[in-house]
Protein backbone atom coordinates (compact mmCIF):
# COMPACT_ATOMS: atom_id res chain seq x y z
CA UNK A 1 0.00 0.00 0.00
CA UNK A 2 1.29 3.51 -0.88
CA UNK A 3 2.81 5.89 1.82
CA UNK A 4 -0.11 8.67 0.66
CA UNK A 5 -2.69 6.05 1.02
CA UNK A 6 -1.34 4.85 4.32
CA UNK A 7 -1.81 8.72 5.96
CA UNK A 8 -5.24 9.00 4.20
CA UNK A 9 -6.11 5.84 6.26
CA UNK A 10 -4.95 7.22 9.51
CA UNK A 11 -5.82 10.92 8.90
CA UNK A 12 -9.51 8.96 8.61
CA UNK A 13 -8.73 7.57 12.15
CA UNK A 14 -7.79 10.75 13.56
CA UNK A 15 -11.37 12.17 12.30
CA UNK A 16 -13.35 9.31 13.44
CA UNK A 17 -11.40 9.83 17.51
CA UNK A 18 -12.49 13.85 17.03
CA UNK A 19 -16.11 12.85 16.27
CA UNK A 20 -16.05 10.13 19.33
CA UNK A 21 -14.38 12.60 21.97
CA UNK A 22 -11.75 10.67 22.50
CA UNK A 23 -7.87 10.66 22.52
CA UNK A 24 -5.77 8.33 21.10
CA UNK A 25 -2.98 10.45 19.60
CA UNK A 26 -0.65 8.59 21.28
CA UNK A 27 -1.77 5.38 19.20
CA UNK A 28 -1.87 7.10 16.44
CA UNK A 29 1.57 8.13 16.22
CA UNK A 30 2.58 4.64 17.35
CA UNK A 31 0.70 3.26 14.14
CA UNK A 32 2.19 5.85 12.18
CA UNK A 33 5.94 4.93 12.70
CA UNK A 34 5.29 1.04 12.48
CA UNK A 35 3.04 1.15 9.24
CA UNK A 36 5.27 3.20 7.15
CA UNK A 37 8.13 1.13 8.23
CA UNK A 38 7.49 -2.28 8.23
CA UNK A 39 10.59 -3.59 9.72
CA UNK A 40 11.80 -1.28 12.24
CA UNK A 41 15.69 -1.03 13.04
CA UNK A 42 15.73 -2.04 16.95
CA UNK A 43 18.33 -0.28 18.77
CA UNK A 44 21.06 -2.06 20.35
CA UNK A 45 20.28 -4.90 23.29
CA UNK A 46 22.86 -3.65 25.08
CA UNK A 47 21.77 -0.06 25.33
CA UNK A 48 17.84 -0.93 26.36
CA UNK A 49 17.03 -5.01 26.49
CA UNK A 50 13.54 -4.20 27.48
CA UNK A 51 13.25 -1.63 24.43
CA UNK A 52 14.80 -3.73 21.98
CA UNK A 53 12.06 -6.37 23.58
CA UNK A 54 9.28 -3.78 22.73
CA UNK A 55 10.59 -3.54 19.09
CA UNK A 56 10.74 -6.73 18.39
CA UNK A 57 6.73 -7.89 19.97
CA UNK A 58 5.82 -5.03 17.28
CA UNK A 59 7.52 -5.84 13.90
CA UNK A 60 4.59 -6.43 11.28
CA UNK A 61 6.34 -9.75 9.99
CA UNK A 62 6.06 -11.23 13.47
CA UNK A 63 3.63 -14.08 13.78
CA UNK A 64 0.25 -12.82 15.28
CA UNK A 65 -1.60 -15.24 17.62
CA UNK A 66 -3.94 -16.60 15.12
CA UNK A 67 -1.13 -17.92 13.44
CA UNK A 68 -0.28 -19.41 16.73
CA UNK A 69 -3.79 -21.06 16.61
CA UNK A 70 -3.35 -22.06 12.85
CA UNK A 71 -0.50 -23.78 13.78
CA UNK A 72 -1.27 -25.78 16.97
CA UNK A 73 -4.72 -26.40 17.31
CA UNK A 74 -6.15 -28.96 14.99
CA UNK A 75 -9.71 -29.57 13.61
CA UNK A 76 -10.41 -25.42 14.65
CA UNK A 77 -14.06 -24.54 14.28
CA UNK A 78 -14.73 -20.37 15.32
CA UNK A 79 -17.18 -19.79 17.39
CA UNK A 80 -18.42 -16.23 17.40
CA UNK A 81 -20.95 -13.72 19.26
CA UNK A 82 -20.49 -12.51 22.88
CA UNK A 83 -25.06 -13.57 22.87
CA UNK A 84 -25.33 -10.21 24.33
CA UNK A 85 -24.74 -7.18 21.94
CA UNK A 86 -22.66 -8.50 18.46
CA UNK A 87 -19.51 -9.68 17.14
CA UNK A 88 -16.10 -8.46 17.86
CA UNK A 89 -13.42 -9.37 15.12
CA UNK A 90 -10.31 -8.67 17.35
CA UNK A 91 -11.08 -11.71 18.99
CA UNK A 92 -11.02 -15.19 17.96
CA UNK A 93 -12.36 -17.80 19.67
CA UNK A 94 -13.63 -21.58 19.00
CA UNK A 95 -12.74 -25.10 20.00
CA UNK A 96 -9.99 -27.68 18.65
CA UNK A 97 -7.70 -30.02 19.54
CA UNK A 98 -3.96 -29.58 20.85
CA UNK A 99 -2.16 -33.21 20.96
CA UNK A 100 -5.57 -35.14 20.40
CA UNK A 101 -6.99 -33.36 23.50
CA UNK A 102 -10.36 -31.01 22.58
CA UNK A 103 -10.04 -27.69 23.83
CA UNK A 104 -11.59 -24.06 24.22
CA UNK A 105 -8.94 -21.64 22.46
CA UNK A 106 -9.06 -17.54 22.92
CA UNK A 107 -6.95 -15.26 20.22
CA UNK A 108 -6.33 -11.69 20.24
CA UNK A 109 -6.26 -11.03 16.38
CA UNK A 110 -4.22 -8.46 14.51
CA UNK A 111 -3.73 -7.28 11.24
CA UNK A 112 -0.72 -7.57 9.20
CA UNK A 113 -1.28 -4.50 6.86
CA UNK A 114 -3.26 -1.50 7.32
CA UNK A 115 -6.39 -3.14 5.87
CA UNK A 116 -6.90 -6.56 8.45
CA UNK A 117 -5.57 -3.65 11.33
CA UNK A 118 -8.81 -1.75 10.73
CA UNK A 119 -10.55 -5.35 10.02
CA UNK A 120 -9.35 -6.59 13.77
CA UNK A 121 -9.72 -2.96 15.13
CA UNK A 122 -6.04 -2.93 15.41
CA UNK A 123 -6.14 -5.68 18.22
CA UNK A 124 -7.75 -3.58 20.45
CA UNK A 125 -11.35 -5.57 21.47
CA UNK A 126 -14.47 -3.82 22.47
CA UNK A 127 -16.52 -5.43 25.52
CA UNK A 128 -18.07 -7.83 23.13
CA UNK A 129 -15.59 -9.64 22.63
CA UNK A 130 -14.22 -9.74 26.08
CA UNK A 131 -17.57 -10.82 26.53
CA UNK A 132 -17.06 -13.61 23.63
CA UNK A 133 -14.03 -15.08 25.46
CA UNK A 134 -15.93 -15.29 28.74
CA UNK A 135 -18.97 -16.98 27.22
CA UNK A 136 -16.60 -19.75 25.60
CA UNK A 137 -14.40 -20.04 28.80
CA UNK A 138 -17.77 -20.59 30.78
CA UNK A 139 -18.82 -23.37 27.98
CA UNK A 140 -15.26 -25.29 28.39
CA UNK A 141 -15.78 -25.14 32.24
CA UNK A 142 -19.25 -27.26 31.07
CA UNK A 143 -17.42 -29.78 28.91
CA UNK A 144 -14.28 -29.93 30.93
CA UNK A 145 -11.91 -28.33 28.30
CA UNK A 146 -8.79 -27.04 28.81
CA UNK A 147 -8.65 -23.60 27.83
CA UNK A 148 -5.31 -22.23 25.72
CA UNK A 149 -5.26 -18.18 25.19
CA UNK A 150 -2.95 -16.29 23.15
CA UNK A 151 -2.45 -12.37 23.36
CA UNK A 152 -1.00 -9.87 21.29
CA UNK A 153 -3.13 -6.35 22.03
CA UNK A 154 -1.72 -2.56 22.76
CA UNK A 155 -5.13 -2.78 25.04
CA UNK A 156 -8.48 -2.61 25.26
CA UNK A 157 -10.63 0.13 22.60
CA UNK A 158 -10.64 3.52 24.15
CA UNK A 159 -13.32 4.77 22.19
CA UNK A 160 -16.99 6.26 23.41
CA UNK A 161 -18.95 3.44 21.89
CA UNK A 162 -16.89 0.78 24.28
CA UNK A 163 -17.11 2.53 27.17
CA UNK A 164 -21.11 3.16 26.04
CA UNK A 165 -21.07 -0.88 25.84
CA UNK A 166 -19.14 -1.53 29.69
CA UNK A 167 -15.58 -2.13 28.34
CA UNK A 168 -14.48 -1.79 32.16
CA UNK A 169 -17.10 -3.97 33.77
CA UNK A 170 -16.61 -6.50 30.96
CA UNK A 171 -12.79 -6.62 31.59
CA UNK A 172 -13.10 -6.42 35.07
CA UNK A 173 -15.71 -9.13 35.26
CA UNK A 174 -12.95 -11.54 33.58
CA UNK A 175 -11.44 -10.98 36.70
CA UNK A 176 -13.58 -12.13 38.51
CA UNK A 177 -14.94 -14.85 36.75
CA UNK A 178 -11.43 -16.78 35.56
CA UNK A 179 -10.66 -16.73 38.53
CA UNK A 180 -12.76 -19.09 39.70
CA UNK A 181 -12.79 -21.50 36.39
CA UNK A 182 -12.50 -25.11 37.53
CA UNK A 183 -10.64 -26.18 34.34
CA UNK A 184 -6.81 -25.87 33.08
CA UNK A 185 -6.36 -21.98 31.74
CA UNK A 186 -3.26 -21.83 30.11
CA UNK A 187 -2.47 -18.14 28.34
CA UNK A 188 0.79 -17.19 26.58
CA UNK A 189 1.89 -13.94 25.59
CA UNK A 190 2.96 -13.99 21.55
CA UNK A 191 3.45 -10.48 21.18
CA UNK A 192 2.51 -6.98 23.07
CA UNK A 193 0.50 -7.84 26.39
CA UNK A 194 -0.98 -4.23 27.18
CA UNK A 195 -2.80 -3.47 30.31
CA UNK A 196 -6.14 -4.32 31.07
CA UNK A 197 -6.61 -5.43 27.54
CA UNK A 198 -4.46 -8.01 27.84
CA UNK A 199 -5.03 -8.66 31.63
CA UNK A 200 -8.53 -9.80 31.09
CA UNK A 201 -7.21 -13.05 29.07
CA UNK A 202 -4.10 -13.87 31.38
CA UNK A 203 -5.55 -14.89 35.22
CA UNK A 204 -4.36 -18.27 34.21
CA UNK A 205 -3.02 -20.88 35.94
CA UNK A 206 0.33 -20.58 33.98
CA UNK A 207 1.91 -17.64 32.22
CA UNK A 208 3.52 -18.27 29.61
CA UNK A 209 5.78 -15.42 27.05
CA UNK A 210 7.62 -16.14 24.06
CA UNK A 211 10.90 -14.49 24.39
CA UNK A 212 10.61 -11.39 22.56
CA UNK A 213 7.19 -10.63 23.61
CA UNK A 214 6.35 -8.06 26.55
CA UNK A 215 4.02 -7.99 29.50
CA UNK A 216 3.22 -4.06 30.95
CA UNK A 217 0.41 -2.35 32.46
CA UNK A 218 0.95 0.59 29.94
CA UNK A 219 2.95 1.41 26.93
CA UNK A 220 6.08 2.71 27.48
CA UNK A 221 5.64 5.86 25.29
CA UNK A 222 2.39 6.27 27.67
CA UNK A 223 4.23 5.69 30.33
CA UNK A 224 7.44 8.57 29.45
CA UNK A 225 4.46 11.01 28.26
CA UNK A 226 3.38 10.98 31.75
CA UNK A 227 6.18 10.54 33.75
CA UNK A 228 8.97 12.07 31.84
CA UNK A 229 6.86 14.88 29.62
CA UNK A 230 8.55 13.30 26.35
CA UNK A 231 7.50 10.05 24.75
CA UNK A 232 10.55 10.16 23.36
CA UNK A 233 12.01 8.68 26.62
CA UNK A 234 9.64 5.41 26.04
CA UNK A 235 13.35 3.21 25.47
CA UNK A 236 14.07 4.97 29.52
CA UNK A 237 10.10 3.94 30.57
CA UNK A 238 10.73 0.45 29.16
CA UNK A 239 13.41 -0.22 31.57
CA UNK A 240 11.85 1.12 34.32
CA UNK A 241 8.54 -1.03 33.49
CA UNK A 242 10.44 -4.64 33.13
CA UNK A 243 8.34 -5.38 30.59
CA UNK A 244 10.40 -8.18 28.84
CA UNK A 245 10.08 -11.69 30.00
CA UNK A 246 13.76 -11.69 31.29
CA UNK A 247 12.12 -9.42 34.28
CA UNK A 248 8.94 -10.82 34.45
CA UNK A 249 10.28 -14.25 35.51
CA UNK A 250 12.83 -12.84 37.92
CA UNK A 251 9.33 -11.04 39.70
CA UNK A 252 7.51 -14.08 39.41
CA UNK A 253 4.72 -12.20 36.88
CA UNK A 254 5.37 -15.04 34.50
CA UNK A 255 5.58 -18.63 34.57
CA UNK A 256 8.38 -19.26 31.38
CA UNK A 257 9.86 -17.39 28.96
CA UNK A 258 9.37 -19.66 25.47
CA UNK A 259 12.82 -19.53 23.30
CA UNK A 260 12.35 -18.48 19.56
CA UNK A 261 15.95 -18.93 18.23
CA UNK A 262 16.71 -16.41 15.99
CA UNK A 263 13.40 -14.67 16.57
CA UNK A 264 9.52 -15.56 15.03
CA UNK A 265 9.71 -12.41 12.89
CA UNK A 266 12.67 -15.08 10.86
CA UNK A 267 11.96 -18.79 11.51
CA UNK A 268 8.42 -19.07 13.45
CA UNK A 269 8.74 -22.99 13.43
CA UNK A 270 11.40 -23.32 16.16
CA UNK A 271 9.50 -20.85 18.92
CA UNK A 272 6.25 -22.92 18.16
CA UNK A 273 7.92 -25.89 18.72
CA UNK A 274 9.06 -24.84 21.54
CA UNK A 275 5.91 -23.81 22.93
CA UNK A 276 3.77 -26.74 21.99
CA UNK A 277 6.19 -28.81 24.20
CA UNK A 278 5.75 -26.52 27.12
CA UNK A 279 2.31 -26.12 26.39
CA UNK A 280 1.96 -30.14 26.61
CA UNK A 281 4.17 -30.36 29.50
CA UNK A 282 1.69 -27.83 31.59
CA UNK A 283 -1.30 -29.54 30.44
CA UNK A 284 0.26 -32.83 31.89
CA UNK A 285 0.59 -31.24 35.16
CA UNK A 286 -2.63 -29.40 35.54
CA UNK A 287 -5.05 -32.31 34.41
CA UNK A 288 -3.84 -34.04 37.67
CA UNK A 289 -4.80 -32.08 40.08
CA UNK A 290 -8.30 -32.71 41.27
CA UNK A 291 -10.41 -28.84 40.99
CA UNK A 292 -9.55 -27.88 44.79
CA UNK A 293 -6.22 -27.62 44.68
CA UNK A 294 -5.96 -26.02 40.88
CA UNK A 295 -7.92 -23.51 41.97
CA UNK A 296 -6.39 -22.68 45.14
CA UNK A 297 -3.21 -22.71 43.05
CA UNK A 298 -4.41 -20.37 40.70
CA UNK A 299 -5.63 -18.12 43.74
CA UNK A 300 -1.84 -18.36 45.45
CA UNK A 301 -0.79 -17.20 42.55
CA UNK A 302 -2.48 -13.92 41.55
CA UNK A 303 -2.46 -13.21 45.22
CA UNK A 304 1.45 -13.34 45.87
CA UNK A 305 2.15 -11.26 42.55
CA UNK A 306 3.68 -8.26 43.38
CA UNK A 307 5.05 -9.11 46.91
CA UNK A 308 8.73 -7.96 47.69
CA UNK A 309 11.19 -10.15 49.81
CA UNK A 310 11.14 -8.44 53.66
CA UNK A 311 8.09 -6.62 53.11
Amino acid sequence: MATEEVLSKIEELRKLARSQGVDIQDQIKDLEARLQDNNPKAPEPEAYPAWYSVQLSRRQDRPKPQDFVKALIKDFIELKGDRFAGEDKAILGGIGTFDGLPVTVIATRRGSSLQSNMEFNFGMPHPEGYRKALRLIQQAAKFRRPVLLFVDTPGAYPGIDSEDHGISEAIAKNLYELIGIPVPILTTITGEGGSGGALALSVADRILMMENAIFSVISPEGCASILFKDSTQAPRAAQALKIDGKSLMSLGVVDAVIREGDGLHVDPTTGMEALRQRLSQELRELRQLDTHTLLDARYRKFRIMGKVAGM
